[in-house]
């Protein structure tokens, strides 16, 4: 029989050649180069993977054993076939696998049997691929022999022939990539023993891996030992869970220490060690004051303890064990040498007392030893050769060392190397714990944080930072190194195994017609270059995608390759009105095979059998933003908070295999790790959660985080070569020239004007990291432009270039009003550059402001000539005759007060003595007075507003006070000073909301809801602590709707938070929904459990297998039944406080009936409670609906529901649902009884649900707060009335003070007695400012303010939070003017919410009318058919790819219900509004984005 073998010479599958050689002349393999392997059989049958080929030319000869002699063998080598591609084919397994194989092969010349089969081809291709592996290395004797003899076979070296040469290590390339191990002095073969002593305070960062790695090395390569020991020295910073974390980073790394220990186990051999040192007088405790005992060391002064008797050490070291108060304020101290240079020497702690339970030793101790005193002890107790240890601790080698001659105990040599340094990055505990505790980041495993977790959440792998360690080697030469020489290593790993994918960014994609395609799909290799990793499908279509950025370099009639497809030739390209495309067309030309000089892009075909896998592609920058930090400078000044940005792309339909840890590479937009799989859309709330995959950086960047935007070699090129430097007299003979053309200042213009937009787009590109060449056609079409500026005006083109004008050989003072206005514009932009400095706002807006200056600095210099110094003024004519006169002079004192002004804001800011500031003024001041001689007008701060006369009568906000303070002669010096220099400016506080609701409502709600003292953040992310004034508001809604059920004669009771796996499994459709979010508890203790338990998503399976026990007879019925309680889903998706939580609170009420009239009735009943919890106690309206079949209820016969609308986001809120289930879980769970009609008969009970969660807190902020902060409804919040005390002043007696408190008392005790929830602010250490700001941050209805003047007055002062008005109110109509306020209040809110519902419910008949009206954040009811396809298809085509407010992610409108109350009847014929339905209209349905 004839086969024919097709192999890529360049990576030849070496199994399948093995067996075709085998096989001699039973079986003719015909091996033919070609561009990938494959055994082609018939039109649909083609093997192209080595195992599959191996199988099937194994089972063409049975007789030639290569698959076994029985069902055994077979099985067998099945087995060390995965084994080849599974295990050998992943780095991260490599190591592990090639362990195993060497104990397998100890007693074995063969895998299989006693013959070469095809799991020995399978095996040792795999090893001779694999270029870490070598026979030679020594490691693994029995796999080396094995190798050996294999490769010594006549077949094998056969086949060895037409393998590409393995490379072998030169010493050039050994030098290069790996480090000098220094030997250790003194080691002996068999003898040599290491440690490496973790503190369990935190999570082991990489700093640590490289610990690890050295000392494994030096274990391995002198066959010793190692000790991984905690150093448990200080039991305020040892945590048993930091201990558990390290053991699984220990093994994560793959470091196999032989021995754990702890230094607590030698806890009583160091106390008596420390107690020979005080008994031999070398020792003394001392109790100086830990403050002044620094500066002792640092004076190199003695102590008065010193000298202490001995037995006045016992005495003080008794209290020290006994843990006394005397106890505590001691320390052992060792006498070493308080005159030495090395400031270790001088007499350190040994010992501490510190009264603390100990992490395994409890409270057994009251002293313990420090590190420096344990380590030597220890290190010589364990028999520890060598301690290796970073050079920053060569300071304490004397002291080390002089600990064990003290004590006449063995000393193991130091042997130090150098410790990680890297740029921006911090590897303190105490500073990355700082970063988990501010929220700044996930946790310890964030991928931004050099954490050993961290770095391989990130895409790190084991070999790949093995390989980076061992390049390092023990050298001691300290470096500040950058973290792509880290992640170009780990590149070398992950590049010959990634999975190649592609995907589409889903913002502007550009949908291409491909005429002549059809739908079909064909398997090619997922890598290109190994056929091993197995093949992927790959989709064609008449219609495609690309990204916009791709396109835009595309032109009509070129000849494009589309990767794995072949060559199109594009015929039309499509562009809207600002020039973006989008859409085109394209012919099939695949019978050009010429790809050699064509433009190369990716692309996903778009077709319905294999929909796309919506993934977020996640790149991380620094999280400091400074390289290298100083010694004394706070890396709390550096933090990026802006260093994780997300792209949303659409992803290959291969993406939805991805497990979590995968690492793929997406085609030219680079590697990636799948940090979420996908999960598909769920029937129940059809929320997919799309795949996370994390940036994986290859190298190419300087950053750990983010890549480094290149220069293209055009640029690069053009920047470096044959520029000659221009120099201000030939620009000045260019402009006198004009240049060589005769254009107009207009024409100038508009090349400036392209000039600009070409370099915002290449910038564009290339923080899009675009490919290559279109980022080259761009730069390309950059540098034309800026020729024909040059040829043009006879001048390079700079940044801020304008037109020449008709003023410039005229006038000089011509033009000055607008120097004047860009002078203005420049003062003003520096303010607020120092305003956003000073109040540390994001790098980003930093930025941008400091750019914004920049370009009015150059701005000014294009009019000028002139670089802009502080207190420039422009040119004027008004000199009275020679425009210069005396204009130097001018200048000169301008520039004296500007830097006195500077000099006196430096002395108040650095907080300088009075009469240095003052004399500093004093200059000031004369230097105006010496301007205004001059000048003949007052000196004005640059771009200051002059004063008219009208503003100057005009009388200052705040009253006579004020003004009196500005009077003349009653001001001190300082404060004309402040005056001076610091007019206009206004301190402000950080207690109140930075963000507003109109421009950021993301931020905005995150401060709100922080600031307000609503919620807390907590450790667990997606759970949140509900502070009280939150949860009274639950209580609020729970006293209302608790008390409404049980009118209908609803119980409470409580099931459960439990499941079992068995009882989830009775509803897997129904439970399908929640799979992802599934909590599980799988441990009791250390104890697996036997079968894991769910924490309760929902409770139909917990409830309805009770309900069957309980429900005989039609007597048993109804079952009305309602829970508080709480639930689980594990959301990953946009974790947002009270709107997607992974744990809530809820009711959730379930409800069994004999007949489906009384069931529905309930639905209906319980859906308008839910009504009147929005609209009379949170003042929200809502639309009152039926749910879509795609939207309701999975298992449900029908969902109701109510919706609310958020105006700020233009986005729908589900409210509540109540669902009717009719019979489908009465028959799932057999709640059935007899029937009474027929007693043979058993009928199944008709059922509903229906819930109402803490969501409503969420909608309640959103709905109704402002940029002040909360407004919260009269009837939810906890407190309706604020009294504040006013008029208290330094001048008013205790008796002012205790009669403003006694008549607050009364005020207290009239309104509780009427019900009124009342608090009375009695602190004194705030003012009424202060509190005002306060209580209207946490949306208190009414603030009311008394004073002595109301009292004497017999009144008060009534402001409401909804509208900010003042109200005067008689002490005697307390209680009926605010119960009557306070319900005002309650109607108004409501009035403005349905009043913003109204303006934004629309009908719309029309689909661009539809989408359009959508992106105005409006909701909008339109025909519908009712398809579930229709219904996902309006999703999808009305996503426009904008965000709906900062952070959210975008996406189409989907069905929120179809109202009750239909806006009007449908005409009839009335089509289905998508334009690609052909259904006729059922109903009118809401549509619109939501939460």
């Amino acid at each position: 029989m004839d086969v024919i073998l097709t192999i890529n010479p360049k990576n030849p599958p070496i199994a399948a050649l093995l067996a075709a050689e085998h096989l001699g002349g039973t079986v003719n393999v015909n091996v033919k180069n070609g561009n990938s392997t494959a055994v082609r059989l018939s039109e649909d049958l083609t093997f192209t993977t080595p195992v599959a080929i191996c199988r099937y030319l194994a089972r063409l000869d049975p007789s030639s054993g290569l698959y076994g002699n029985s069902i055994l063998d077979a099985t067998q080598i099945d087995h060390w076939l995965d084994f080849s591609v599974n295990r050998l084919g992943n780095p991260s397994q490599f190591k592990d696998a090639v362990d195993h194989l060497d104990h397998v092969l100890g007693p074995r010349t063969f895998l299989v049997d006693y013959a070469a089969t095809i799991a020995d081809f399978a095996v040792w291709g795999a090893l001779r691929a694999n270029p870490s592996w070598s026979s030679k290395q020594g490691s693994h004797a029995n796999v080396a022999r094995w190798y050996n003899f294999l490769e010594s076979q006549p077949s094998f070296q056969k086949v060895s022939t037409l393998l590409p040469q393995k490379p072998e290590k030169t010493e050039t390339a050994k030098t290069s990539d790996v480090g000098t191990f220094i030997d250790l002095p003194g080691a002996k073969m068999g003898e040599v023993v290491v440690r490496m002593p973790p503190e369990a305070s935190g999570y082991l960062h990489i700093g640590h891996a490289k610990a690890a790695m050295l000392n494994q090395y030096y274990q391995q390569a002198f066959k010793g030992k190692f000790i991984l020991r905690f150093d448990d020295t200080n039991p305020a910073k040892e945590n048993a869970e930091f201990e558990k974390v390290i053991l699984e980073d220990i093994k994560m790394l793959d470091v196999k220490p032989d021995e754990f220990t702890r230094t607590s186990d030698h806890f009583d051999l160091i106390l008596t060690k420390a107690e020979e040192l005080i008994n031999s007088g070398q020792a003394y405790v001392d109790d100086t004051e830990p403050e002044e005992m620094k500066i002792q060391r640092e004076a190199r002064e003695e102590s008065k303890n010193r000298n202490n008797s001995i037995e006045k050490n016992r005495q003080m070291w008794g209290e020290m064990l006994k843990g006394s108060a005397d106890g505590l304020k001691c320390a052992l101290r060792i006498k070493m040498d308080m005159k030495s240079d090395n400031g270790c020497m001088r007499d350190p702690t040994i010992y501490r007392c510190k009264v603390e339970d100990h992490v395994t030793l409890g409270s057994k101790h009251n002293a313990y030893p420090t590190y420096d005193f344990a380590c030597p002890i220890v290190d010589s107790v364990e028999n520890v050769t060598h301690a290796l240890r970073t050079t920053e601790y060569h300071d304490r080698d004397d002291q080390y060392y002089f600990i064990l001659d003290a004590l006449k105990m063995r000393k193991p040599h130091i042997w130090e190397y150098s410790r990680l340094n890297l740029q921006h990055t911090v590897l303190s505990k105490r500073k990355l714990a700082w970063f988990v505790e501010q929220k700044l980041v996930d946790g310890w495993d964030d991928p931004r944080f050099p954490t050993v977790r961290g770095v391989m959440r990130r895409g790190m792998t084991v070999e790949g930072l093995r390989q980076f360690i061992t390049a390092q080697g023990s050298s001691r030469a300290v470096v500040m190194m950058e973290w792509d020489k880290i992640w170009s290593f780990n590149r070398k790993v992950i590049d010959p195994v990634a999975p190649r994918f592609t995907g589409v960014i889903e913002k502007d994609a550009v949908p291409i017609t491909v005429n002549g395609a059809t739908v079909s799909c064909k398997d090619t290799p997922k890598h290109p270059k190994d056929n091993t990793i197995g093949t992927k499908k790959v989709w064609y279509s008449e219609r495609v995608l690309i990204d916009q950025a791709d396109a835009a370099v595309l032109k009509e009639g070129e000849t494009v390759t589309f990767v794995n497809w072949g060559n199109l030739v594009v015929r039309t390209i499509n562009k809207d009105n600002s020039g973006k495309i989008i859409s085109m067309s394209a012919d099939l030309n695949l019978e050009n095979e010429d790809f050699k000089k064509t433009t190369k892009i990716t692309w996903l075909a778009e077709t319905d059998k294999a929909p796309f896998v919506p993934a977020v592609l996640v790149t991380f920058d620094n999280l400091i933003t400074k390289g290298v930090l100083g010694k004394d400078e706070d890396f709390k000044s550096y933090i990026n908070r802006n260093s994780r940005e997300e792209t949303v792309i659409l992803g290959d339909p291969e993406l939805a295999s991805l497990k979590k840890g995968d690492i793929i590479q997406i085609q030219r937009k680079g590697y990636y790790i799948c940090d979420q799989p996908y999960a598909p859309a769920s029937r129940h709330t059809s929320r997919s959660s799309p795949c996370i995959l994390f940036n994986v950086p290859d190298g190419k960047t300087t950053t750990m985080m983010g890549e480094k935007t290149k220069e293209s070699p055009q640029e690069s090129s053009k920047g470096k070569k044959g520029k000659k430097k221009e120099t201000a007299k030939d620009t000045t003979k260019k402009a006198s020239s004009g240049g060589t053309g005769s254009a107009s200042p207009e024409e100038i213009e508009a090349v400036i004007a392209k000039i600009t937009a070409q370099g915002n787009a290449v910038r564009e590109l290339k923080t899009q990291k675009a490919p290559k060449d279109q980022i080259d056609a761009a730069v390309k079409e950059l540098l034309s432009l800026k020729a024909n500026y040059k040829s043009t005006t006879g001048m390079d083109y700079k940044p801020g270039a304008k037109p020449p004008t008709a003023a410039s050989g005229g006038d000089p003072a011509h033009g000055s009003a607008d120097v004047e206005a860009i002078v203005q514009k420049i003062t003003a932009q520096g303010d607020k550059v120092r305003t956003l400095k000073s109040n540390k706002a994001a790098k980003d807006q930093i930025d941008a402001a400091v750019k914004e200056l920049l370009s009015l600095k150059a701005n000014y210099k294009s009019i000028t000539g002139m670089d802009y110094k502080p207190g420039a003024k422009p040119p004027t004519a008004a000199s009275g005759g020679d425009p210069g006169q005396g204009s130097a002079d001018v200048e000169a004192i301008v520039q004296k007060i500007t830097a006195q002004g500077d000099k006196v804001r430096t002395l108040k800011s650095a907080k300088a003595a009075k009469e240095e500031v003052d004399a500093a003024v004093k200059v000031l001041l004369e230097l105006k007075a010496e301007y205004k001689s001059a000048t003949g007008s007052d000196y004005q701060p640059p771009g200051a507003k002059k004063q008219d006369k009208k503003s100057k009568d005009k009388k200052p906000k705040g009253g006579d006070k004020q003004s009196k303070e500005k009077k003349g002669g009653s001001q001190p010096a300082a404060a004309a000073a402040a005056a001076a220099t610091d007019e206009g400016m206004k301190k402000q506080t950080r207690l109140g909301l930075e963000a507003k609701k109109e421009e950021n409502l993301s931020d905005w709600y995150s401060q709100v809801i922080i600031k307000s003292e609503m919620i807390e953040y907590y450790d667990v992310s997606g759970c949140y602590v509900l502070r009280p004034w939150s949860f009274s508001i639950w209580e609020r809604i729970t006293e209302f709707f608790d008390a409404e059920i049980k009118k209908l004669g609803i119980q409470n009771c409580y099931f459960p938070m439990f499941v079992s796996a068995s009882a989830l499994e009775r509803e897997k459709d129904h439970i399908a929904d929640f799979a992802p979010e599934v909590a599980w508890v799988t441990k009791s203790g250390d104890t697996e459990l036997a079968e894991p338990i769910a924490i309760r998503p929902t409770s139909e399976t917990v409830m309805y297998p009770v309900f069957a026990k309980w429900v005989q007879s039609h007597r048993d019925l109804p079952i009305k039944l309602n829970q508080w309680c709480n639930v689980v889903r594990w959301e990953f998706k946009h974790p947002q406080p009270f709107l997607r939580t992974r744990e809530f609170l809820w009711q959730e009420g379930h409800t069994a009936w004999a007949t489906r009239e009384e069931a529905v009735d309930e639905v209906y009943k319980i859906l308008e409670l839910y009504a009147a919890v929005y609209e009379k106690l949170l003042a929200m309206p809502v639309v009152r609906g039926r749910k879509t079949e795609k939207e309701k209820f999975a298992g449900g016969d029908f969902t109701t529901t109510v919706e609310a609308f958020i105006a700020a986001s233009g986005r729908g809120l589900q409210g509540a649902t109540s669902h009717h289930l009719g019979q489908n879980f009465s028959k799932m769970f057999d709640i059935s009884f007899e029937d009474p009609k027929e007693p043979s008969k058993r009928e199944f009970a008709y059922q509903n649900s229906w819930g109402l969660s803490t969501r409503t807190i969420g909608a309640l902020c959103l709905a109704h707060g402002d940029n002040v902060g909360l407004i919260l409804p009269p009837r939810v919040c906890a407190v309706q009335v604020i009294i504040v005390p006013c008029g208290i002043t330094v001048k008013s007696t205790d008796q002012d003070r205790q009669g403003i408190s006694d008549k607050a008392d009364q005020y207290v005790s009239l309104l509780k007695a009427a019900n009124i929830r009342v608090k009375y602010d009695d602190r004194d250490n705030y003012s009424p400012p202060w509190k005002f700001n306060h209580w209207e941050l946490k949306g208190v209805p009414v603030r009311m303010e008394i004073g002595p003047r109301d009292i004497s007055k017999k009144q008060f002062v009534a402001v409401r939070r909804d509208t900010g008005e003042k109200l005067v109110f008689k002490e005697a109509e307390t209680v009926e003017k605010l119960t009557s306020l306070l319900e005002e209040i309650q109607e108004n809110l409501y009035r403005k919410a349905k009043k913003e519902l109204d303006e934004h419910l629309k009908v719309s008949l029309d689909w661009n009318e539809f989408c359009t009206l959508l992106d105005a954040k409006n909701i909008i009811q339109i025909p519908f058919c009712g398809e579930i396809k229709c219904e996902e298809a309006i999703k999808k085509d009305s996503a426009k790819d904008l965000d709906v407010e900062p952070g959210a992610p975008s996406m189409g409108a989907k069905s929120l219900c179809i109202p009750m109350k239909q806006p009007q009847d449908l005409a009839e014929g009335t089509q289905c509004l998508h334009p690609s339905c052909s259904n006729k209209a059922l109903y009118y349905c809401l549509f619109g984005r939501s939460y």
